[in-house]
């Protein structure tokens, strides 16, 4: 299994455009350009989102492989994540084949999202399938019932914990999607409880997204920044670009020190 990135970075999502923020990147072009920007500020990993020519959210296996092949020959050295995520366009079928014809590292699956058919062997042989390819799969977790719908499928054996790559969503469901760092306590707790082997990122949404990112790598835990989930510096500023929100994490006293361990 390969290791998780200390600093992901998210540089688009599935929703935003640049009627959002003008810098936001939405092609190939510009997301090459983007996470070349990310990787001399210090990210280690991408996650991927690739929209259609409108714009739109897209899962597509060749788009996919094509966007892989152009970022590995210009920033080699960073692990690429693909999205599976929904959007309410897909379904659990249509996800599990774009992650398998693909073929990439790595993916983000929210464990809901694969369970939503009520498929819930499907979804197992996704994952094994996944192993058996040296994909690794972060596993997507917004609450506490993605936490006890883990639980089970670590208690029956159909996860390994060995294994385990873990993202904790923040603020998904707060009013006005604004994180804080008090959210990480539950996630962390389950885990220490569960899983205390595995390795997992946080991810956070709006003007705290820096603390709640501090706080998880103050715990030992990995990082995704970026304007996916969040435009906002620390000081209340929007930032520039993706490699401003890079740069303003890895300046953080404790994140600097995590990655001199790493």
């Amino acid at each position: 299994m390969r290791t998780l990135p200390k600093l992901m970075v998210a540089p688009n999502g599935a929703r935003k455009t640049k009627a959002d923020h003008p810098v936001l990147p939405m092609t190939l072009d510009e997301l090459v350009t983007t996470a070349i920007e990310c990787h001399a500020a210090g990210a280690d990993g991408l996650h991927l989102h690739l929209r259609d020519e409108d714009g739109g959210h897209i899962l597509d296996a060749g788009m996919y492989r094509d966007a892989l092949n152009a970022l590995r020959q210009a920033v080699p050295e960073m692990l690429l994540q693909i999205t599976s995520e929904a959007v309410g366009i897909y379904g659990p079928a249509e996800q599990r084949r774009v992650v398998e014809q693909a073929k990439p590292e790595a993916a983000s699956v929210s464990l809901a999202e694969m369970l939503a058919d009520g498929e819930r062997q499907e979804a197992i042989a996704f994952y094994d399938r996944c192993a058996q390819a040296d994909i690794a799969v972060q596993h997507i977790l917004y609450g506490p019932q993605d936490l006890e719908t883990m639980s089970d499928l670590l208690d029956d054996g159909s996860l390994n914990r060995e294994d385990l790559q873990l993202i904790f969503v923040l603020g998904r469901y707060t009013q006005g999607q604004q994180s804080s760092p008090a959210d990480l306590n539950p996630f962390v707790t389950w885990m220490q409880q569960t899983c205390p082997i595995s390795q997992w990122a946080v991810c956070a949404f709006g003007k705290q997204e820096t603390a709640c990112l501090g706080a998880a790598l103050a715990q030992g835990g990995n990082a995704r920044v970026g304007f996916e989930n969040s435009f906002w510096n620390a000081d209340g500023t929007i930032a520039a670009s993706n490699a401003e929100r890079v740069r303003e994490v890895m300046a953080l006293p404790r994140a600097t020190r995590n990655f001199a361990a790493s």
